[in-house]
């Protein structure tokens, strides 16, 4: 098989294609052909050293595949043989074929190609347990969604969609405003040019929103604390603010945790407040297999009905990777990034 190895901290280019022997499924695990990989931020933060549930350094990340099921473990039903699925993978996904526990691959819908499953499993369930698991979006919300052009939020988009009578607040380029107006955002707003808390203030007369969707951390999550209307929930699911840098860069970690806004996020001064603060991380969702199965099969019955729409911006070949993650770092991506071997 082929593989795409973070060789070393550091930038794009220490990426690099390495051969290695054909993985064999042990007992309830399905082996996948892999046709595409999701990219996701975790990776290039395990790439500069800043994710810490990454395998040690060197190592093969990547966390959702979708291909066909090519051979079996034992105790695996003989008719998976030859299924297409998607897959969670708890790293290794930047392969042309993996093994996963069997209740990690789910089979795809009937017309749901590879590459366009390829980029729901991380950006969905995400957007899913952030929006209606834990936030309680409902009817009458306002909610204000970071990276709104990314795979996450358009994703977060879809499912406010779904909700109905949400007014959803995006950040996001100039240029990527009119795709994401006919996604169903309401309001754009240019980061670049307007400082997007007054541009919030302003768009609501001063009331706020009542969930915020953040990955970026450090000064953004104090902004959100102050954006947020009583009982509003500020959800932190990222800190891309870290590394803003194709490099490792200590310093930048280091100012973006010390903008982190200790003193307000405690318990008193939420409940004075009237707010909370909740923390998203998918990847420590692996002991909940039966909930994101769950989850996972309830958007697929959403994309069979068409009300749910995985974009996928680009694709790029395992020999470029390091152009994949460039291009995601330096934000031009509008939706989902793919490896396909």
């Amino acid at each position: 098989m082929r593989q795409v190895w973070i060789t070393r901290v550091g930038a794009p280019d220490v990426l690099q294609v390495r051969e290695a022997p054909d993985p064999i499924p042990g007992p309830g695990q399905v082996r996948i052909r892999v046709e595409a990989s999701g990219i996701n931020f975790a990776d290039i933060s395990a790439r500069l050293g800043f994710y810490p549930d990454a395998p040690p350094i060197p190592c093969v990340v990547g966390y959702e595949v979708a291909g066909r099921i090519d051979a079996l473990g034992a105790g695996v039903a003989a008719s998976r043989l030859g299924e297409d699925v998607l897959a969670l993978t708890r790293f290794g996904g930047y392969s042309d074929v993996v093994v996963a526990p069997q209740e990690q691959a789910t089979k795809r819908p009937a017309g749901l190609d590879a590459q366009t499953a390829a980029a729901i499993p991380v950006t969905y369930l995400t957007a899913y347990q952030m929006l209606i698991e834990m936030g309680r979006v409902r009817p009458g919300d306002r909610v204000l969604i970071h990276q709104a052009a990314g795979g996450v939020g358009l994703a977060a988009i879809d499912l406010c969609a779904l909700t109905g009578g949400v007014e959803t607040f995006g950040t996001a380029s100039a240029s990527k405003h009119g795709f994401v107006r006919e996604r169903g955002l309401t309001h754009p707003i240019d980061y670049h040019t307007c400082d997007y808390e007054e541009e919030v203030r302003r768009l609501t007369v001063g009331r706020g929103v009542d969930l915020i969707l953040d990955p970026i951390g450090g000064d953004s999550w104090r902004k959100g604390l102050r954006l947020l209307a009583p009982t509003g929930r500020l959800v932190c699911f990222g800190m891309s603010s870290a590394n803003q840098s194709k490099e490792r860069s200590i310093l930048g970690g280091l100012r973006a945790i010390a903008q982190v806004p200790w003193l307000k996020v405690n318990p008193i001064s939420l409940m004075n407040e009237n707010t909370g603060v909740l923390g998203v991380n998918l990847g420590h969702m692996w002991g909940e297999v039966d909930r994101l199965t769950g989850w996972l099969d309830r958007i697929l019955g959403w994309w069979t009905e068409g009300k749910v729409r995985p974009h996928v911006d680009r694709t790029f070949s395992f020999a470029e990777a390091a152009a994949a993650h460039a291009y995601i770092q330096e934000r031009r991506n509008v939706g989902k990034v793919l490896l396909v071997p």
